[in-house]
């Protein structure tokens, strides 16, 4: 019986979203280009400011960060679906949503290929979208086999950085230090999560490549900005002015991109 009443959930989804009578708000950037992929992106409302790819999304009405966000900014554009990620909001936020008869579906982030696929693969099924998650997922796989990265032999050190001022290094069990990993690359730095950056723990990892987010080397002058932190001038990367960038949702998203972010990072700290 209750595998019944699952598939008629799934059939009532899929009509809905077909009639387009489902409004959806989503709260990560990975999520909200998975439901543009699905063909989605006309029941978006709204998303928050992680959601950049594909560009239109930029267009949509934007409920802020998803650490930061409100009920009332979501509520004001009366979806009937919220998307996102475990972990990432306040639980006072998630109740007042569903205290308004709003159905709030989040997903856990796991930081690996497989993470992705099962992200794709829950998504479509609360989306009754299984069918296209089928297709994508293909195409997904198809790519990740046709990868071919081997250890480069180089330390990376991923630098989160929002001006000079405030300046994080990304240690183990965050995503960009999977993303290290998996372009071939091995993680500077010891420790776990983020920390922020000092001339002292710099000078120690000494990295023979520092990756930054497109924005994050913006905001603290380039290249030649970030080569006056002090300590950076010290360090195999610093000498070599071995510093890259990296548009910051393909980098750390997770998402379909998976492939093409590998293969650039790759490309980027051997080269």
């Amino acid at each position: 019986m209750m595998k019944y009443f699952s598939f008629l959930s799934v059939l009532l989804a899929s009509f809905l979203i077909g009639k387009g009578q489902q409004r959806i708000v989503s709260l990560h950037g990975t999520i909200s280009e998975m439901i543009c992929a699905f063909g989605l992106e006309d029941k978006l409302v709204g998303v928050d400011v992680t959601s950049t790819y594909p560009a239109s999304l930029q267009q949509k009405p934007k409920v802020g960060h998803n650490r930061t966000i409100s009920a009332e900014n979501i509520l004001a554009l009366r979806p009937d679906l919220v998307v996102g990620m475990q972990g990432e909001f306040n639980s006072a936020v998630v109740e007042q949503l569903k205290g308004a008869g709003i159905k709030v579906t989040l997903f856990p982030s796991e930081y690996d290929v497989e993470g992705t696929r099962k992200l794709l693969t829950a998504l479509g099924a609360a989306l009754g979208q299984q069918a296209k998650a089928v297709t994508l997922l293909k195409d997904f796989d198809s790519q990740v086999a046709a990868l071919k990265i081997t250890p480069v032999g180089r330390k990376v050190l991923m630098v989160y950085a929002r001006g000079v001022g405030s300046l994080q290094v990304a240690g183990s069990g965050t995503s960009l230090d999977k993303m290290i990993q998996l372009a071939g690359g091995a993680n500077a730095v010891p420790f776990d999560n983020f920390k922020p950056l000092t001339s002292e723990s710099l000078v120690a990892a000494n990295p023979d490549v520092i990756v930054l987010f497109d924005s994050g080397l913006k905001s603290v002058g380039g290249i030649d900005g970030f080569l006056k932190v002090p300590g950076v001038n010290m360090t195999n990367a610093g000498k070599a002015k071995k510093i890259v960038s990296m548009d910051g949702a393909l980098l750390s998203g997770f998402g379909l991109r998976l492939p093409q972010a590998i293969a650039e990072l790759n490309k980027k700290i051997k080269s």
